[in-house]
Parts: structure tokens; C-alpha cells; sequence
């Protein structure tokens, strides 16, 4: 067979096959130092160009060893042996080979070089001659770099939720939900009553029939005054153990443009304005008892324009049912849980820096007379609206850094909310009506001085005023009220504050002389056993101290407070005090511990006790204590 003649390898395949040994780790054996490189070549090239092999212009005659560690040039050696290439042929594409092999490396090490120089080229200049600069940053230490960035940015995005931004639809996030949960433990005590052989009150409270309730009164069948039966009564001998839930969720919804509006829902064992309480088991209003569900009302509803939103700088218009917009610090004029409805206005500008002054105003209807009174008359009386108009004016201070106070005068006009006479007539049923019958209060607590309402004529029907003296009461003065509040915090024990508290309350309006002429309680005793003058006030306050964090931020944060108040009958309408203290209501005095302490930064562990003694009218005692346990979100 004929050899064949002229046979030669393509460089490329050749190339290849050597390019693939060297990185198998095949390196090529040893080869002569090239000369040096042309100036214009950069240093790093020429580096790599004297450490990888020959320059291209001056490659020496490739070595022939028999045997060589390179499977290439043994493969080409290998075929010359099986007469497949003259020696020649072989020693012309061992040398390309290598030629290629030299321009790869250089081509290789200039792009390193480039690329070493555009990342020199971004990094900012040295601060320092001293500062040490690396070009070269391990692939390890890269990977470990990226993943805390990639760790970082995913966190930040988790937390103001951009992360996903289409995962939710756009009004979510304009959304805000709030709530608690209280579970509490009520406890009411009285002392002892005694009566003595004469029927005399000896100690405790006279569980006689001296405490009429007047609300069960106003909210049912009118009361027959004339002696068959005994009143309602409020209890005032017999000890009550309750357990209480107080759950409440709120929404308010940014609506743009400085409009938002809210919402709120909560429990209660009725739709009182002074709590939201729902005592567990108690059936009654069609609810609870045996396990059943309770009732859910609607606490809060408003629109809200707002512009400023600065702690200097605001002014806020709200319509609907909204929290308490007058700034209070105590409970003797306004319960805590009180909505106040209609619309009101609010301010505050910064004049001086840390002096703040604000002022709110607003118009609030608390009775609407029913379109169709009266119910059982073709011709309807006339309205008895009753609204509330109410202004304050007030300020905070900055005294010093641990030294704050605000300060604020408030004036509370209650427009028809006093009783009225009615027109003569003749109630043959319960269900006769008359033309003041709304002007009676629609929730009373206990406190003020009632007068009746209905004028009944004596007459052949009612055997001359001796039987059908079916009655209403409403309140016996009109209402008018001067309120001041004031508030000095002192921190010069950081976390630990310090402080104090006052508010003061007068009726304006109140005449003793004219109230003595028609109450039918607050009375004393006249000394034969009888009921003597009106004994009732006009006026209110209350001092107190708390000690420690006010927020409750954290866990094992802690307060303490001590309280004293002073209540008279007719100060304020008892309809809207407190409704804990002497288990609600005005005409009392006495004073109020309290401790608090959070388990964690969203529950929190309180503790009350106050005790209460009755003003005007008879003997009346009672100490109230609450256990609560309160988590918000």
C-alpha cells in the first residue's frame, strides 16, 4: 500500500487537541525565554507573555523528543512513527501549534489587563497614600459579598413590603387596622347594711328604697308615683363578681389629597356611651346567656380632611362619630370610651419653639327627637333636639428637656339637655305620651338631680291625682360647664416619668335655690325622718400622680398612679363620666390606685382600686376592682 503522500492535519483540529492537553494539565515542555516585548505592549501582557512562552515574531525550532508529557505532540510523534506524516509535516505543525498556542495566552492576558483597568478605573481614588488598594478580590470572598447584599436588599424590601409590589392591590397599602382584647376581672363590694328595730339605717347603705334608678325609669313604661310599688332600684347592698371582654377593631383608609375616613366595631352589653364592655354569661337585650354570641356596634364612622400633619402644624376637620376631640385628664367630665358625634374643627401652630398653642370647637347632637313623636297622636309634638356646643383653647409647653406642661380651657354648652314641664293633661295608660317626654335623658348613670316632666292634671280619671300618676324625670338644672385640665410631665429619670395631673369642672348654669323648688333626690334628711333641703353642688375635680413609662412599650415596663376626686351632683351630666369609679356616675368622692405592667410590648397587666363615698342624699359606699389583661395590634 502506497503511503500517502503530502498528508497534513488541519491547525485548527491540531490547536484543539493542544489547547485541550493544557488544561488537562499537560503542560508543554520547557521552552527558550523570549525576547523582550515592544514598549507599547502593556507590562502585564508582557508578564505573562515571558512566563507562558516565546513571543510570536521570534518562536525557536520546536525540540523533537521521542517522548514527551504532552499527549499532542506525542499523538503527532506517534503518527510519524506509523509513517502517517513525514518528520517534517510533524515538526511544522508541532511549531503552529505553539505559535497559536503563544497568541491565544497573549490575547488572554490582554483582556485581563483591560478589565483590570476598567475595574481600577471605577473604584474612587485612594483617600490616603497610605491606603492599600486590591485589584484582585478572590471568587469566594465575591459570592459571600453578593449573597449579604442580596441578604440585605431582600430584607429591606420584606420590611417596606416592595419586595412583591403587585402581589396585593393598591388600596391594601393605603390601610391601616388596628384592635385590642381586655379580659377583666369585675369586682363590686359593698359594706354591710344594718337597720335597727325603729327601721333605722345603722351602718352601710339604706337598701330601703332611698336610690331610685332613674334611667330603668326613662327607658321603659313611665313610673306610677303614687305609692302602690316600689321604684326601680339601683343595687347598692349586694356584692357583684363579673368577668368582662372588651374587644374592639378599627380601619381608617388614606383616601388622598388629605382626605381619609375611618371605622370602628366593638362589643358592649348595650349601646351606652361609657363602655364597651360585654359581661360574659349576662343575658340580656336578646343577647348572651347559655354560650350565645354577643352583639357588635358600630363605636366610630367619620370623614377627616386634614392638612399639615405635623406635631407644630395641623388643622383637621372630622365629621361623623369620632374619639373624644377635647384634650381631658381625667374622667370627672368625659369617660374615656365616650364618641363624641357630629362635626369638629382643630388646630395647632407651633409660635415659639416648644410653645404649641391649639384650639378645637365643634357641634355634637347626643338626642334627635323620633320623627313620629308622639307615636300615638295624628298631630306630632314639637322637636326636643338637644346638641352640645364646645370650645377649647389651650397649649404645650416645652419648659426645659425633662420639663413639659399642657394646659387647656374648655367650655361646654349642653343645649336642652335640662327637663321641661309638659302641658297639662290626663295619662290614662302607660302608653299616653307628652310633649316633653324627650327632653328626659336617653342613658343616666346615677348623680345628678331629676325633676318630673309631665304636668298631670287632676281629675275624675285618676281620682284626683291619687292613682295614674304616670311619670317621667328628667334633669333638674341646665348645663353649662367650665372645664380646665392641666398636665406636667417631669423626666428627669428617663425611662421613669413623673406626672401630674388636675382638672377642675363648675356648672354655670346651676341655681341651688331654683333646683331645691322641684328635686326629688339629692336631698338630706330633715330630722324627723323625713326629706329635707337639696344638698347637691355644682361643682368638680381631680388631682393625681403617676410614676413610671406611660406607653408600655416594652417588657417589664411599669407605672403606678394615685388619684383623689371630688364630684358634686350637678357639676356634669353623669351620663358621660366615668363608669368605674363608684360604679359610675357624679356625686361621689374618693380616691383611685392603679398599677400597670406590660408582658410583652402588646399585652399588658393592670390592677384598680377605688373606693367611693356618695356626696348629698343618703349614705352610699362602694370600692370597685379591676384585674385586667389587655393586648393590642
Amino acid at each position: 500500500m502506497k503511503p500517502i503522500a503530502h498528508f497534513t492535519l488541519p491547525r485548527v483540529l491540531v490547536a484543539t487537541w493542544f489547547t485541550a492537553a493544557a488544561f488537562a494539565g499537560n503542560p508543554l515542555p520547557p521552552e527558550p525565554k523570549p525576547p523582550a516585548i515592544e514598549p507599547s505592549l502593556p507590562l502585564a501582557v508582557a508578564e505573562v507573555t515571558a512566563l507562558d512562552g516565546p513571543a510570536l515574531t521570534d518562536v525557536p525550532p520546536a525540540p523533537q523528543p521521542k517522548r514527551s508529557q504532552n499527549v499532542t505532540i506525542n499523538l503527532i510523534n506517534r503518527m510519524v512513527k506509523k509513517g502517517l506524516l513525514e518528520q517534517a509535516e510533524a515538526d511544522e505543525l508541532i511549531a503552529q501549534a505553539e505559535e497559536d498556542a503563544v497568541i491565544a495566552r497573549q490575547e488572554a492576558a490582554a483582556v485581563a489587563v483591560q478589565a483590570v483597568a476598567e475595574v481600577q478605573a471605577a473604584m474612587p481614588p485612594p483617600p490616603s497614600d497610605d491606603t492599600v488598594r486590591v485589584t484582585y478580590i478572590p471568587e469566594t470572598v465575591k459570592a459571600q459579598i453578593r449573597e449579604q447584599i442580596k441578604a440585605e436588599i431582600m430584607n429591606k424590601a420584606r420590611d417596606e413590603n416592595w419586595a412583591a409590589p403587585r402581589t396585593f392591590p393598591t388600596w391594601a397599602s393605603k390601610m391601616r387596622f388596628n384592635g385590642d382584647v381586655r379580659i377583666r376581672g369585675d369586682g363590686v363590694y359593698f359594706p354591710s347594711t344594718k337597720i335597727d328595730a325603729n327601721g333605722d339605717l345603722v351602718a352601710g347603705n339604706d337598701n330601703t328604697g332611698s336610690f331610685p334608678n332613674f334611667n330603668s325609669i326613662n327607658t321603659g313604661a313611665p313610673f306610677d308615683v303614687t305609692g302602690t310599688v316600689v321604684s326601680p332600684q339601683l343595687n347598692v347592698d349586694k356584692d357583684r363578681q363579673r368577668m368582662r371582654l372588651r374587644a374592639r377593631f378599627g380601619i381608617e383608609a388614606d383616601l388622598g389629597d388629605g382626605f381619609s375616613a375611618g371605622m370602628r366595631f366593638a362589643t358592649g352589653e348595650s349601646n351606652t356611651p361609657t363602655s364597651t364592655n360585654q359581661s360574659l354569661g349576662v343575658a340580656n337585650n336578646g343577647q348572651g346567656g347559655n354560650f350565645s354570641k354577643y352583639a357588635l356596634w358600630l363605636d366610630r364612622g367619620f370623614l377627616k380632611y386634614e392638612v399639615g400633619g405635623q406635631p407644630g402644624k395641623n388643622l383637621a376637620v372630622v365629621a361623623g362619630r369620632f374619639d373624644n376631640p377635647f384634650f381631658t385628664t381625667s374622667e370627672i367630665v368625659w369617660d374615656d370610651d365616650v364618641g363624641m358625634d357630629g362635626i369638629v374643627a382643630q388646630a395647632r401652630y407651633e409660635v415659639l419653639k416648644g410653645f404649641t398653642p391649639f384650639i378645637a370647637g365643634g357641634a355634637f347632637p347626643f338626642f334627635n327627637t323620633d320623627l313620629n313623636f308622639s307615636t300615638n297622636r295624628s298631630a306630632k309634638f314639637a322637636s326636643t333636639d338637644k346638641w352640645l356646643y364646645g370650645g377649647q383653647l389651650g397649649a404645650s409647653w416645652k419648659i426645659a428637656k425633662p420639663v413639659s406642661l399642657k394646659f387647656a380651657a374648655a367650655y361646654f354648652n349642653f343645649d336642652g339637655a335640662e327637663g321641661r314641664l309638659s302641658d297639662p293633661f290626663v295619662p290614662l295608660t302607660t302608653s299616653d305620651q307628652g310633649n316633653t317626654d324627650g327632653t328626659r335623658p336617653a342613658f343616666a348613670q346615677k348623680g345628678n338631680t331629676y325633676r318630673a316632666l309631665r304636668n298631670i292634671t287632676p281629675t275624675a280619671e285618676n281620682d284626683f291625682g291619687r292613682s295614674k300618676q304616670f311619670q317621667y324625670f328628667g334633669l333638674a338644672t341646665p348645663f353649662r360647664v367650665l372645664n380646665l385640665n392641666a398636665k406636667l410631665d417631669l423626666n428627669y429619670f428617663e425611662p421613669v416619668q413623673i406626672s401630674f395631673f388636675g382638672d377642675y369642672a363648675r356648672n354655670l348654669a346651676f341655681e341651688s335655690g331654683a333646683i331645691d323648688a322641684i328635686a326629688v333626690n339629692n336631698r338630706g334628711p330633715d330630722g324627723t325622718g323625713g326629706v329635707g333641703a337639696f344638698e347637691g353642688g355644682d361643682t368638680a375635680w381631680f388631682t393625681g400622680v403617676r410614676v413610671g413609662s406611660v406607653a408600655l412599650e416594652k417588657r417589664w415596663d411599669w407605672n403606678l398612679g394615685l388619684s383623689y376626686r371630688h364630684v358634686e351632683s350637678d357639676a356634669v351630666i353623669d351620663g358621660f363620666v366615668d363608669s368605674d369609679f363608684g360604679v359610675g356616675g357624679t356625686n361621689m368622692e374618693g380616691y383611685t390606685i392603679s398599677g400597670n405592667v406590660a408582658l410583652s410590648p402588646a399585652v399588658s397587666l393592670g390592677l384598680r382600686w377605688m373606693s367611693a363615698n356618695e356626696l348629698a342624699g343618703p349614705p352610699l359606699k362602694s370600692d370597685v376592682i379591676l384585674i385586667d389583661v389587655n393586648g393590642k395590634f
